[in-house]
């Protein structure tokens, strides 16, 4: 048996508000499935360099009532970053919580809308650590 990796999924409850922080990570919209007899849309977004490993974003038309309140809750996903403080810094002044901040010039947590946990990884080695990141504190959970 051969497995290849399709995509990621995770319901959203404000589609555009969703699009819009996963265009603050670098997501780029792939495709769009509007699916009016099952009353849903699908929205894929990728890093630009790899089309190949999109997450769907699953909107359903008219909510979410009558799925289980854990439905949403999984591990998290994970992408690398060539500066992760400036696109900490990045999502900050766009007013995303960083949940668990880059204290050591290696990994950081936010939460989408969905509050879906990201999880971003600098790039190679590691930087050097620095304030004001290196003293911040954890912000609820990630």
């Amino acid at each position: 048996m051969a497995l290849k990796y399709l995509h990621t999924m995770v319901r959203v409850l404000d589609l555009e508000k969703s699009i819009e922080f996963y265009r603050l990570l670098g997501l780029k919209e792939t495709r769009r499935v509007n699916n009016d007899g099952g009353r849903f849309t699908l929205v894929f977004l990728a890093p630009p360099d790899q089309p190949e490993c999109p997450i769907e974003l699953t909107f359903n038309w008219d909510g979410d009532e009558g799925l289980p309140a854990d439905s949403r809750h999984f591990g998290h996903l994970a992408y690398s970053v060539p500066n992760i403080y400036e696109t900490c810094q990045q999502l900050m002044d766009s007013g995303i919580t960083i949940n668990r901040p880059p204290r050591d010039g290696h990994m950081a947590f936010v939460r989408s809308p969905d509050n879906i946990s990201i999880e971003l990884l600098q790039s190679g080695e590691s930087l050097e650590p620095r304030e004001p990141w290196a003293s911040m504190g954890n912000t609820g959970s990630w």
